[in-house]
């Protein structure tokens, strides 16, 4: 298995995919709204992605958060609420709030179980603060780091009930960001101390979750120059030390504007620095060939913490989608919802 996630061009493999990832063998594979059309179709679809490298549990994932970031819309499927909305509940019900969130997650669990899909790249654990770019903004799970951890736990739970396992992003935190990841490299100058008490925090707390997305940001009190998913010492020091997280370890989407140079050398320089997986979400073909070459094999620690996170994938729970989106609509439309 190569430590690469890609992306497909539209919503049927096309022979040079299908060629391609054969001969590539990427660990999974990840969909956008461009490949989704209708169920039996992504069906179809993942079906097709895990037939190319011969692994029936070969991991597809997608950003299913809810809000304005959702790649299964209406009216095949339902139209979740933004994270903002728990973030609301939370200030005045707090458990409600969790509830809720957990309730949402599992629903849009249910609806990922269905068509194979089996991580959703949620919860945004990303503490935003004043003067940030709204690029998180209201996808965010809370507004402070504890709502943040709450939230985000419950938002976890759900997709693990469910039979999805979560991805926390993005580590060490993107709530300090002036400009927008996919467009510019954002560098933020705040003292390791508040770091640490504020952006680590939420992920901190959540740090045993089974897969992590770093962040493509310049923390300057750490490395003055790499962003986190270069940067060995934010890897190293924050990621896998301060916030104690040892699960597997994607990069954000090295298409972004953030990143510079070639993208076989992204690969090389976000291996190198400690990341287990790169992601590729474009689909186009040169590109992807051009990570190829940046990638090798899983490292031995890579498959044991992809192994850990498979342990926690168990069958779904019991559930009834109805009764759950009732509950839901009255927690968030309640007197004071």
């Amino acid at each position: 298995m190569r430590a690469a996630v890609f992306g497909c061009s539209g919503p049927v493999l096309t022979a040079a995919e299908r060629r391609f990832f054969r001969d590539a063998d990427p660990l999974g594979f990840i969909l956008f709204a461009r490949n989704c059309e209708a169920p039996d179709q992504v069906r179809a679809l993942v079906g097709a992605l895990r037939d190319c490298v011969g692994r029936a549990d070969a991991p597809v994932l997608i950003d299913q958060e809810g809000g304005r970031v959702a790649r299964l819309r209406p009216p095949n499927w339902r139209a979740a609420p933004a994270p903002a909305r728990f973030v609301d509940l939370a200030r005045r019900h707090p458990e409600a709030a969790a509830e809720a969130a957990r309730l949402n997650a599992r629903l849009i669990a249910a609806e990922l179980h269905a068509l194979g899909i089996t991580v959703d790249c949620l919860p945004v654990l990303d503490v935003p603060q004043p003067g940030a770019d709204p690029v998180i903004g209201d996808r965010a799970a809370g507004d402070t780091p504890d709502r943040a951890a709450a939230l985000g736990r419950a938002a976890c739970e759900g997709l693990l009930d469910g039979g999805v396992l979560p991805v926390i992003k993005h580590l060490p935190g993107h709530g300090r960001a002036a400009v927008d990841s996919h467009v510019a490299l954002p560098v933020v100058d705040a003292p390791r101390a508040d770091l640490e008490a504020v952006d680590c925090a939420p992920f901190r707390a959540l740090a045993h979750m089974p897969w992590g997305m770093t962040a493509h940001v310049v923390y300057r009190a750490v490395d003055p120059e790499a962003p986190a998913t270069t940067s060995a010492a934010v890897i190293g020091d924050l990621i896998r030390g301060v916030i104690g997280f040892d699960g597997l370890l994607v990069t954000d989407d090295v298409c972004m504007g953030a990143l510079g140079g070639g993208f076989r050398e992204r690969a090389e320089a976000a291996l190198a620095a400690g990341c287990d997986v790169v992601l590729h979400c474009s689909g186009d073909a040169a590109e992807m060939a051009a990570v190829a070459e940046g990638t090798g094999a899983l490292t031995d620690a890579a498959r044991r913490r992809l192994a850990r996170g498979e342990d926690l994938r168990r069958p779904p729970h019991p559930f009834d989608p109805i009764a759950a989106e009732a509950r839901l609509t009255a927690l968030l439309e309640g007197p004071d919802g």
